[in-house]
């Protein structure tokens, strides 16, 4: 068996992954020959992303905005916040609406949500991520534009561009958050901040992107921690100026590790001071087996059992803050799940990988899950998706008890009618204006 899911680097014994080893051996090392094949070429000359309009809104450029409010300001109600029709009509077009059609459609293959990840590669390292190699090289902008429009064709309508760092190629991905925004789609954005210059914050800004997910995990660096806040708080404080008159909105991602516990809270708290919301990982050791991870043996972000305690005292800190108000991605239950998960506990969940969320490559191939990127198995390309219920759903007995992925956890749980009516009413008891805690 692989070994435990957050804990340690690998060991003489256990394999440098989490699934089964049967498993893995079939996604990674198929009996066959290679399967996964290279994305059609087009015919006729490769296709380009029109260039960006920009500024389309130059009153937005101005030094000051009446839109502008700084919640620092305003302890009393940090997360105050002005949505007009045109912003909530979007967030409706992006996330409610692809929901209501993929559960009346026929058919078993209806993404409400798309992973297009434009880089492979990063400008930084940290010690727990596996996910980048400096060797691949980005998505083309053909690739980019095919997969958008085939998105398109779908119910899908909610465009999040992954990596690696997207903004190692910040115009690129200014046409692609263009192109996007113009066909109706919600577009996120991760990103370590390290390039989120003011000038790439007005043009992605203005091309229509809807969030900005900032991945930061210590308020200053630390060893195999280089994702910190301080080199880039003049850029975050003019991305949080600046969401109120462009319409977007900023979240902390944070990375629980063994060596970052204090600064998860401090970050929580800067989150909260700043009107923003905040998305908590727990530290885990790649699923399947990565060639180009270096850092396996001697890692001090990995969680040990001697640090449980601590991740445990953290978790109930965290969910006292989401009671009383914080804004926070993760639920109640997501929270308290952690600490099973750290245990190597996990129960089965609703994973709707390969039906309503998908990841494109930076080659076009697809797979149905971020943890399942470097698999090699055919699902497909875009265009002609291969997904398959059945194979899905027998992957996923074994892979769901090895898995906490944020992103699926989060979609699985909210794919619950139950939990969507109650969600909607609580927001048209507000006007459609925000709510605090989570989706609880």
């Amino acid at each position: 068996m692989a070994q435990s899911p957050s804990i340690q680097g690998p060991s003489s014994d256990p394999p440098s992954f989490r699934l089964d080893v049967n498993l893995h051996d079939l996604l990674t090392r198929p009996s066959q020959p290679a399967i996964l094949p290279p994305p059609p070429k087009p015919t006729g000359e490769a296709q380009v992303l029109p260039e960006p309009v920009f500024p389309q809104h130059p009153e937005l450029l101005e030094p000051t905005h009446p839109a502008d409010w700084n919640p620092r300001e305003h302890p009393e109600n940090p997360y105050r916040r002005r949505w007009t029709a045109p912003l909530v009509y979007r967030a409706m077009t992006g996330w409610l609406f692809p929901y209501i059609k993929s559960r009346v459609l026929p058919g078993d293959f209806h993404p409400v949500i798309a992973y297009l990840f434009t880089e492979w590669k990063c400008n930084l390292d940290c010690h727990y991520c596996w996910a980048f190699d400096n060797t691949v090289k980005g998505m083309s902008e053909d690739t980019a534009k095919r997969s958008i429009d085939w998105l398109h064709s779908t119910t899908c309508r909610v465009l999040a561009l992954m990596g690696g760092e997207p903004l190692l190629r910040p115009q690129f991905v200014h046409k692609v958050v263009y192109y996007a925004a113009k066909k109706g789609f919600w577009v996120y954005l991760p990103t370590n901040a390290r390039l989120l210059r003011p000038e790439v914050i007005d043009r992605v800004a203005d091309a229509g992107v809807a969030i900005v997910n900032f991945a930061v995990d210590a308020v200053d660096e630390k060893p195999g921690l280089p994702k910190a806040l301080a080199p880039v708080r003049k850029y975050f404080d003019y991305l949080i100026q600046r969401q109120y008159r462009y319409g977007y909105s900023v979240f902390f991602n944070i990375n629980i590790c063994r060596n970052n516990i204090e600064d998860v809270k401090q970050l929580t708290e800067i989150a909260h001071e700043n009107g923003i919301a905040t998305d908590y990982h727990i530290n885990e050791s790649p699923m399947l087996e990565q060639e180009h991870f270096k850092h396996y043996d001697e890692n001090d972000t990995f969680i040990r059992k001697e640090d449980w305690p601590r991740v445990d005292d953290l978790v109930e800190w965290l969910v006292e803050k989401n009671r009383s108000g914080y804004k926070m991605v993760n639920s109640v239950k997501r929270l308290y799940d952690m600490r099973d998960f750290m245990r190597g506990k996990v129960e089965p969940w609703n994973c709707r990988a390969g039906q309503n969320n998908v990841i494109i490559r930076v080659d076009g191939s697809l797979a149905p899950c971020f943890p399942m990127y470097s698999a090699k198995y055919d699902w497909g390309v875009i265009g002609n998706h291969k997904f398959e219920v059945k194979q899905l759903d027998t992957m996923k007995e074994e892979c769901q008890t090895h898995c906490f992925s944020t992103l699926n956890h989060n979609l699985g749980y909210c794919y619950n009618d139950v939990r969507v009516v109650k969600w909607v009413l609580r927001q048209a008891a507000r006007g459609f204006q925000g709510v605090s805690g989570s989706f609880d």
